[in-house]
């Protein structure tokens, strides 16, 4: 080769390596360069992520709803109770009927109920779980047995929830220790989720790896490379939507968290959070919330294909939702439990028992199911007296009501059909029913549109009319406590009669059937709601006593003061006329109404009671003439259509009193009655306030009949007060008679208030 060759060849080799040492100069200077400027730029955001995420997740307060719940139903031997009522009260307090038995169920046969109670918390205490056997005969529990035959007196079932005061955010969560959690739940989320969890640090790069090849592969996405750190991040501090910033965002945060918290308090966290359904505009979180859901259960008592069902909802709780989708559910559900076989979590036996179990008959009617809005509503308006909203939103409280499911279902039922079979026109009637328990106080149901489930106007509480002659009882209550002037044989005049009115005509009051009576006992008086007779013993006692009267039973009865209120002309609501006829109800003892018991922290503790606040009426004697006189009415006064209204033996066996009222061109129909175990007020007319074409006893009464009939009866045992005697009366005449005299009467007084003449028939026996 000659040596021009070879320089030529050297020098293009020598060319080559010369421009090598460029390259690396370049590559020294610019790598360090741009690691610089990228970390500029992005190590702020790293380092605003990594503050944001721990500080975030430190501070976190689980907003927990406030959850109201009914009366928890006592059992016991000798309570009336049907069958079906009392497999009503079980599924509203979100027991079911399984086969074999299992915890938090119930079996059936005939009339014998086997419960699985689970640990049950009350204000008051805990019930431990137990196995009760429940006999019913004769509409009446026979018996209570515990597994060994042994007899049981008392048991609780479950409270119903009746809903939730959610958090601003809507979301709707039970906070679950992680300890609490069953363990199958807790390994079983991992192995489906993430089984590297206790390895890594927050994100897992294999598992990135074989999502972005398997959806590439599928040119979907079709599987999640998240890490359950990565899920927390995003559901605690991001959005949902798919893109490479929140990726970023996403895992770096995720590193932060594994970098300052332990695993338990991660998996806590998310076992808590992680999004499990919707209900309306609730959003369930958590699988706490899940399991009573979906179930009917604490989370601590699902079984293996339960959690395995709630569980495959995490990959997508619309897509996978049990009623809506019931075979893509159970397909999701399936592939889990082949999961937890996989992983070794549960043998082959569980395994092929958990998938022959079906996904259960109701699963998605969380109880209990019916808002019962009215009620809820009076449950807002007294909690509002003592509580922040946002405390009971927030912060997890359990407030005890006294609503009971059978009592509501049976008003609702009852004012709905009641309305629709008196309402030819279709819909232009309203109707509003206040049932409580007398001697307490305590609501047992309030529905205040016949659209039970309709939120809007309460008209049990907001409706407020004329009473018409409800308001009579009152006015002959301040009567016959003066026993001087008035008992129930005073002779009274029901004629035509003028009041004088300042600056106005006259008022003529005539009676609703335009017949004046005569003469007659001031007990036909009120037994028929005569009311030229009611407005001449009104005139007697004065307009005035009658307002304080009422005032002193806890009702405002407004400023118009007139001799028309003695018939009605004063606007209550419902609630109200219950208020005034409870210690008429109760024997004279009077409480204000209620519809909560007890209010309960998070952590099992009672901060409150609303216990009864009893006061004694100082017309006692004369409140049991008065409940004499509205038994009269509610037999053979204005409420006789009850005796064939009503179908039931026990319905019919009861001593009811009561009263009618209807107003001014039959607007308003009302029907106040009562036992001792149950006080109902029932009120129908138009909201326009238009002439309705109604009347007490014939729109208001069957409705509350329809009630009442269905409702179980204790039998009653009445005590009249001491100063109460009883004297045969030649009925109608005041005079004294023997029980042997035609048509004579056994009628009460107040001691010393009798009649002193004698009957014809009495003095021929002299």
């Amino acid at each position: 080769m000659s040596p021009a060759k070879a320089g030529k060849r050297r020098g293009r080799g020598h060319g080559v390596k010369s421009a090598k040492p460029g390259k690396r100069f370049v590559i020294r200077i610019m790598l360090p360069f741009v690691a610089a400027l990228l970390l500029g730029c992005f190590g702020p955001w790293i380092w605003y992520l990594d503050r944001h995420a721990s500080e975030r997740f430190v501070e976190r307060q689980w907003k927990q709803a406030g959850r109201v719940y009914a009366r928890a139903l006592e059992l016991y031997p000798g309570r009336p109770l049907s069958v079906a009522a009392l497999e009503l009260e079980l599924e509203a307090a979100g027991m079911r009927p399984t086969q074999p038995l299992l915890p938090g169920r119930f079996t059936r046969n005939g009339g014998r109920f086997t419960l699985a109670l689970l640990d049950l918390e009350f204000a008051d205490g805990v019930q431990p779980a137990r196995t009760v056997a429940v006999e019913i005969s004769d509409d009446r529990v026979a018996a209570l047995r515990d597994p060994r035959g042994g007899r049981v007196d008392l048991v609780r079932l479950p409270a119903a929830e009746l809903g939730s005061l959610l958090p601003f955010d809507e979301r709707d969560r039970t906070l679950v220790p992680i300890a609490e959690f069953p363990t199958l739940l807790v390994a079983g989320i991992q192995a489906v989720e993430d089984r590297q969890f206790r390895y890594h640090h927050g994100i897992d790069p294999k598992a990135i790896l074989r999502a972005l090849i398997s959806n590439f592969r599928s040119g979907d996405v079709v599987q999640g490379g998240s890490t359950i750190t990565q899920q927390l991040v995003k559901n605690l501090f991001l959005t949902a939507d798919r893109n490479l910033l929140r990726k970023f965002n996403e895992a770096i945060m995720a590193i932060s968290l594994e970098a300052r918290f332990d695993k338990a308090e991660i998996l806590e966290a998310y076992l808590n959070d992680v999004y499990l359904g919707q209900r309306g505009n609730q959003a369930i979180h958590g699988f706490g919330r899940a399991a009573e859901y979906y179930f009917g259960l604490p989370v601590s008592s699902l079984s293996t294909d339960q959690i395995a069902l709630l569980i495959g909802m995490v990959r997508g709780a619309s897509w996978y939702n049990p009623v809506r989708n019931p075979e893509r559910a159970r397909a999701r559900r399936d592939l889990v439990l082949g999961m937890f076989r996989e992983t070794g979590l549960i043998d082959r036996a569980e395994y092929e028992s958990a998938l022959a179990r079906p996904l259960g008959a109701s699963v998605g009617d969380l109880a209990r199911s019916r808002p019962h809005p009215a009620f809820m509503d009076l449950v807002r308006r007294q909690l509002k007296a003592d509580y922040r909203d946002s405390d009971l939103r927030e912060k997890g409280l359990r407030i005890h009501t006294t609503l009971s499911p059978l009592a509501q279902q049976r008003a609702e039922r009852a004012l709905a059909d009641g309305l629709a079979e008196i309402d030819e026109a279709g819909g232009n009637l309203q109707g509003a029913i206040v049932l409580a328990q007398p001697d307490s106080g305590e609501i047992r149901a309030l529905v205040g549109d016949r659209n039970y489930q309709r939120v809007g106007f309460n008209r049990a509480l907001d409706a407020r009319r004329p009473v018409g002659s409800v308001i009579k009882p009152f006015l002959y209550l301040l009567a016959l406590a003066d026993p001087a002037r008035f008992t129930l044989v005073t002779p009274v005049d029901d004629e035509p009669l003028s009041v004088p009115q300042r600056g106005r005509e006259d008022w003529r009051p005539r009676n609703y059937d335009q017949t004046s009576h005569g003469t007659v006992a001031l007990l036909e008086a009120l037994a028929n709601s005569y009311n030229q007779a009611t407005v001449r013993v009104g005139l007697q006692v004065g307009v005035q006593p009658l307002f304080r009267l009422l005032e002193q039973l806890g009702v405002a009865p407004g400023s118009a003061r007139h001799p028309a209120a003695f018939l009605g002309a004063v606007d209550l609501s419902p609630l109200q006329v219950a208020q005034l006829y409870q210690p008429i109800a109760s024997g004279g003892y009077s409480t204000p109404l209620r519809a909560i018991t007890d209010v309960v922290d998070s952590d099992g503790k009672a901060i409150a009671r609303y216990p009864m606040r009893l006061r004694p009426i100082q017309e006692r004697d004369a409140l049991a003439l008065l409940d004499f006189a509205l038994e009269q009415a509610a037999t053979t006064g204005t409420g006789a259509s009850l005796s064939w209204r009503l179908k039931r033996p026990a319905a019919r066996a009861a001593t009811i009193r009561g009263k009618t009222g209807t107003t001014s061109d039959r607007r308003d129909a009302w029907f106040a009655g009562y036992t001792q175990q149950w006080l109902g007020i029932v009120w129908v007319g138009r909201d326009d306030n238009s002439p309705a074409g109604i009347s007490g006893a014939a729109s208001a009464l069957p409705i509350w009949a329809r009630m009442f009939d269905d409702l179980p009866q204790e039998a009653e045992s009445r005590q009249w007060p001491s100063g109460i005697e009883w004297f045969w009366i030649d009925w109608p005449e005041p005079m004294l008679a023997d029980e042997s005299c035609t048509g004579a009467r056994a009628i009460p007084f107040i001691a010393g208030s009798q009649p002193t003449a004698y009957s014809g028939c009495m003095r021929r026996r002299r």
